[in-house]
């Protein structure tokens, strides 16, 4: 190596060290650059993995996927009520896509997934009370602080920012909510599961979630998430899939992703 090569890399290494003994905040890059692709299937009781395929252990923005916690938060609060109150109308200065430019309840937040109605949760629970919870429930690295430097945290950590979690978190998260160990009420655990959308996979009733962003501040490789639970003949399951790539397509990863995760469910568990 050239001493003038050498320069960069000796300045890369002085800035960290003054960082560290100035105790600045160095976070580290916890999202792998590279492609992902799990899907991670256990059975709700015991934990037993029945199929797992790909890296699960890898933590990336929860994205929409965040809005499973986040009702069981607004219910234990009092913020939410049941499936249909409060109903909030749209205001201008949220700045949202056209589609979701309407009247929102419990119900069509988890269904349409509602990115405004998240923010008026977290909003309405203030910084201290919204980061007691997340933390309360364990989820993922429990890091709500948002964007360095742009005070988003409320609004912002649980999309491409600094809240995040792995399929692995996804289905233990899952496990203790459907087996109603969280610190929340009974009646917000049992109202979180009434307003997740439903869906059909063979014999399987399915719950979940999708989620979907662009990662990084490229934004090249995008996200999709599925994450949540299934019954069948009396038996349950949880469930988390996860695919990150660079390929771009005209609907979001998520609703991709559930779609063929709900076509693949009835031949990767008997």
């Amino acid at each position: 190596m050239r001493q003038m090569d050498r320069y960069p890399f000796i300045f890369a290494i002085v800035l960290f060290l003054l960082a560290w003994m100035l105790g600045l905040p160095v976070r580290a890059q916890s999202a792998p650059l590279n492609d992902i692709r799990c899907t991670l299937i256990q059975d709700q009781q015991s934990g037993e993995t029945l199929y797992q395929d790909g890296v699960c252990d890898k933590r990336v923005s929860p994205a929409s996927t965040f809005k499973v916690p986040l009702a069981l938060i607004g219910y234990d609060a009092g913020i939410l009520s049941d499936a249909h109150r409060p109903s909030w109308d749209y205001k201008p200065e949220f700045k949202a896509a056209k589609r979701d430019q309407k009247t929102v309840d419990p119900t069509i937040w988890e269904r349409d997934s509602i990115v405004w109605y998240s923010r008026e949760i977290t909003r309405r629970l203030g910084t201290e009370k919204f980061a007691g919870y997340v933390s309360k429930l364990g989820y993922g690295n429990k890091d709500v602080s948002g964007d360095a430097g742009k005070d988003n945290g409320l609004t912002q950590s649980w999309i491409n920012s600094s809240l995040e979690i792995s399929p692995v978190e996804q289905t233990e998260f899952l496990r203790h909510f459907l087996a109603g160990k969280m610190p929340a009420s009974a009646q917000a655990h049992e109202m979180t599961r009434a307003i997740l959308p439903t869906f059909a996979a063979g014999d399987w009733t399915v719950q979940g979630k999708t989620g979907s962003t662009r990662l990084g501040q490229d934004g090249k490789r995008s996200l999709g998430w599925f994450v949540g639970w299934a019954e069948k003949d009396g038996r349950k399951i949880v469930f988390a899939r996860l695919v990150v790539d660079t390929k771009r397509a005209d609907t979001p990863k998520g609703l991709a992703t559930r779609a063929a995760f709900l076509k693949d469910l009835p031949q990767l568990v008997k």
